[in-house]
């Protein structure tokens, strides 16, 4: 089983076959028929059931999809058949209740009614009565925007039954006629231009959904109510205040609570199942879908069912009871952690979300949408799902102004999408079409020998020496159809009889190179990118000079660009292998990226990886660099490989025979029976291109360490001359820090002096963030830098307060007791001079005071503050504006307190309009002492 965020039914790793991208040596290659029992859901993309899900008592986010498959073989005659044998003799569900649909045809797009498809099941013994029409939207299947597609054929079962006729029920929506299986005739492939061509071969995809054939097999009339569901649902009411489950939907679900029930019950299954696999709730794609099924659950145990927080968490024992003996996994992953953590923060921000709700609400005009931009701020800002914001608004009886967040959203994307220009060219002329790959595998067109990208050896000397390969053009590609020949200029895809090259796959980037034509040494064809499709490599060239099919041509790879990408393969094997020794065995790959510039690798974890672990990681890789170990790489059978101790899953879509890449051991040790060897060293499946010797790493630095998601981190790595160039990078900065926290425990009593400082430890702590140095010691020297950047800053605001103070002494000793202080003081900042107004109000309560303070700069602050004693007469912020606006310049503030700035030659009136300020009852009747 694999978690599948898809398009149910068809399965990821059977979309080669359709496509017949499919490796041929692999054992996929090899299946006519399959039958197979496939996780799915289905909760974005194409077809979306998340917003139905608890709405009605059949839609599920997670489900179980029960499917056979024929690749070219069997038809519509032997599925139908097969299907209606299976429910009716095998399951024996009673006929009557049973109905059938099929596609009634498409006049638009010029496709006539399935009838083939219908005869199969008037032959069959279905009653034309229950062989039911219906078009494109309801009976024709589509992947995707693009790809293989074609007609199909529900069965629908109605569970009232007695006798009735509920053809007219049929795609309705009914609760009680639902549809349990559907079988799709794979005939067709969409076009990016959208038009349909015919497939070279004929397909048949099917899926049942296991719940609702448990539900008609159990004599239910919901999903909820069988036993996949309802043990779930009583733990739910025991955790909760909410009464019992009742199954009521609609209308009749007074407060949404039996809703709510349904909710929870199926994400918590969604959740399980998906953590378990290692997708975990995050900010993109699956991770990001499955973040959004969290939250809704939260909010209806939160919300609906007046739960406490954890109810979702503690829910998992009961799933695992549930599912465990048909997903074994989920006894040994279940994590309540990950889903108790993400719910803490989702109420948190639920919380402040409802707040920000309602005070937009009352600021809002009547009968007005509700403002786009709050609603993008709460989706980005603290990531409310739409849905979830439309609910919130429409249980306040609002709605969100759609267009405008619509319009949000697409500049949001444009933002994200950096610029990339329309017309961009990609490499569509890698990208074989399936009516393309069909012609050559029907022409017996051989499958492209690339072994020599494995032919290299070390010299004389430890330099490595790549062998030119001389081939055959076989077919050129190009706007979607091969060609026998190219002309001059054209960008085009070269297929030849073997290469050099490697080709784009297992997580490692093409090569590069170029290609000559043999007799003609002077005329270079540069390969810029390199793919493999259906075992033949397509080489992306500019075609400087006409190019033939029969051509023969001699190829050369990029040396440099080759043996920078080897050397970081070879390093990320080396750093799997370090990342298993020091965080454990259960750390399990999740990804990698490797270029001639960097490697990337994405892994599980339990916690933040501490800046030991990283010191200590980057050691053990030191080590086996140092030992110079030997890379040992073998094909070997994929039935051997299986066998080998501590090596991950190994699925059918690996080409048979397979490589195997053993650092230190032989390959043939490890495959021995019993062998150990395995779980002391790297040993791992690999297609790529690797160093013959681990010595040539020469360095490895970790550049970057983050979280991805909780639970699934990415570090970024470099190796030979650039770890060494990030280790010199760090110990620049390391000296750096050292000497500003030297001159932070000298004794500096100037303002200024102290702000420069911190100003450079703000400076220095940006530097540290990007720049390209080992992880361990930015995390390092970001702690070191943190707790200088706070010294600095109490030492500036100590500085300024004592400033403030010594002012204030002044002032107060100079205007003892008065009312009202109008002055000017000298002060390095507004701050300064706003702790001074501050310092004076304390000491004399009764006290109103406006300073100004002239800068060097020819500006003048200004601050002040008004005793609450005449306060709301007596305004601050009009006082400030009064004698701001008299030097042409701001202020703002509130009664209390209000600051602002001018420009020196209107000082002096300023000074008299705070004297004369007509809002000021006080002035009336005190003198006023101004310093001049």
């Amino acid at each position: 089983f694999q978690p599948v965020f898809q398009e149910p039914h068809v399965q990821p790793l059977f979309k080669p076959i359709f496509l017949g991208t499919v490796h041929p040596r692999s054992e996929l290659a090899q299946h006519r028929r399959v039958v197979n029992s496939q996780k799915c859901v289905r909760a974005g993309g194409k077809h979306n059931d998340l917003d139905d899900v608890g709405r009605d008592t059949y839609h599920h986010t997670f489900f179980e999809m029960l499917g056979n498959w024929s690749f070219g073989d069997y038809f519509k005659e032997e599925a139908c058949s097969m299907a209606w044998e299976l429910l009716t003799e095998v399951y024996e569900i009673p006929r009557d209740r049973l109905y059938v649909t099929y596609f009634g045809g498409d006049a638009s797009l010029g496709l006539s009614a399935d009838e083939e498809c219908r005869d199969v099941w008037l032959r069959l013994g279905v009653p034309a009565s229950h062989v039911l029409p219906f078009p494109l939207k309801d009976n024709f299947w589509e992947m995707g925007d693009t790809g293989p597609c074609g007609p199909c054929t529900e069965i629908h079962y109605d569970h009232v039954g007695g006798g009735r006729n509920a053809a007219a029920l049929v795609n309705q929506g009914n609760p009680d006629v639902v549809e349990i299986w559907n079988l799709v005739f794979m005939q067709y492939s969409r076009e990016v231009e959208g038009n349909l061509l015919p497939l070279p071969q004929h397909h048949v995809d099917t899926g049942m959904g296991l719940e609702r054939l448990v539900t008609v097999l159990q004599n239910k009339r919901s999903n909820y109510d069988t036993d996949l569901f309802t043990p779930i649902l009583d733990a739910i009411h025991k955790g909760c205040r909410a009464p019992r489950y009742q199954g009521l939907v609609g209308d009749a679900d007074v407060g949404r609570v039996n809703m709510a029930y349904r909710v929870v019950a199926d994400h918590v299954r969604t959740l399980c199942v998906c953590i378990t696999d290692g997708i975990y709730p995050g900010f993109t794609g699956a991770e990001l879908v499955l973040r959004r099924i969290l939250r809704r659950a939260v909010r209806f145990c939160s919300e609906v069912l007046q739960a406490p927080p954890g109810l979702l968490a503690s829910l998992v024992p009961t799933v695992v009871e549930v599912l465990g003996d048909a997903y074994p996994e989920l006894t040994r992953n279940a994590n309540q952690d990950i889903i108790n953590d993400n719910e803490a923060a989702f109420l948190s921000s639920l919380e402040r979300g409802r707040r920000i709700i309602e005070r937009t609400v009352q600021q809002m005009e009547p009968s007005t949408n509700f403002p786009a931009e709050v609603a993008w701020s709460l989706y980005g800002s603290l990531g409310f799902p739409l849905d979830l914001i439309d609910l919130m608004l429409e249980e306040k009886g609002i709605s969100l102004d759609s267009a405008a967040f619509n319009e949000l959203a697409l500049e949001d994307a444009k933002r994200k999408a950096g610029g990339l220009q329309a017309g961009q060219p990609g490499n569509t002329n890698t990208h074989l079409d399936v009516h393309s790959l069909a012609w050559l595998q029907r022409s017996n067109v051989p499958a492209t020998d690339d072994s020599p990208k494995y032919a290299y050896r070390l010299g004389q000397h430890g330099q490595y020496e790549f062998s030119p390969c001389q081939a055959t053009i076989l077919m050129l590609y190009r706007d979607q159809s091969l060609h026998k020949e190219v002309g001059a200029g054209q960008r085009c895809g070269v297929i030849l009889d073997r290469t050099n090259f490697y080709a784009e796959q297992g997580g490692q980037d093409s090569d590069q190179g170029y290609m000559i034509r043999l007799g003609q040494q002077d005329v270079l064809f540069p390969v810029e990118s390199v793919r493999l499709c259906g075992g033949y490599v397509i080489h992306e060239v500019t075609a400087v000079e006409a190019l033939r099919a029969g051509d023969q041509v001699q190829l050369f790879v990029d040396e440099a660009q080759r043996l920078a990408c080897m050397t970081n393969h070879t390093a990320t094997h080396l750093l799997n292998f370090a990342l298993r020794r020091v965080l454990g065995d259960s750390t399990e790959q999740r990804g990698s990226h490797v270029t001639a510039e960097r490697l990337r690798f994405d892994f599980d974890t339990k916690g933040h990886v501490t800046v030991e672990q990283l010191q200590q990681v980057e050691q053990v890789v030191q080590d086996l660099i140092q030992k110079n170990e030997v890379v040992h790489m073998a094909e070997v059978p994929l039935t051997q490989a299986r066998r080998v101790q501590g090596l991950r899953a190994v699925d059918e879509g690996y080409p048979d025979p397979v490589r195997i890449v053993s650092l230190g051991v032989p390959v043939e040790n490890v495959l021995t029976c019993d062998s150990e060897a395995a779980m002391q060293t790297s040993v791992e499946l690999c297609c790529g291109t690797h160093l013959l010797q681990t010595g040539s790493v020469e360095d490895l630095a970790i550049i970057s360490e983050r979280q991805l998601v909780k639970g699934i981190s990415r570090v970024i790595a470099v190796t030979g001359g650039q770890a060494k160039e990030a280790r010199e990078v760090g110990q620049c900065l390391a000296t750096e820090v050292d000497s500003v926290s030297l001159r932070m425990k000298q004794r500096i009593t100037s303002i200024p002096e102290m702000q420069n400082l911190s100003k450079e430890v703000g400076q220095l702590t940006k530097v540290v963030a990007n720049a390209a140095m080992p992880q361990w010691q930015r995390k390092e020297l970001q702690t070191i830098l943190k707790a200088l950047q706070r010294t600095a800053n109490t030492a500036v605001k100590k500085l300024e307060l004592q400033q403030a103070e010594k002012a204030a002494q002044i002032l107060l000793a100079k205007y003892s007791n008065q009312p009202i202080i109008i002055d000017t003081v000298p002060a390095d900042s507004l701050s300064i001079l706003m702790k001074v107004v501050n310092q004076l109000c304390d000491k004399s309560p009764g006290t109103s005071v406006l300073l100004l303070s002239p800068q060097a700069s020819g500006e003048v602050l200004c601050a002040c503050q008004v005793s609450k004693n005449c306060v709301p007469t007596f305004s601050a912020a009009d006082w400030a504006v009064a004698v701001c606006t008299q030097m042409e310049g701001k202020a703002g503030g509130s009664p209390i307190v209000a600051k602002g700035s001018g420009n020196a030659r209107g000082m002096q009136g300023a000074l008299t309009t705070a004297l004369e300020f007509h809002g000021n009852p006080c002035s009336r009747t005190v003198p006023c002492f101004v310093l001049r």
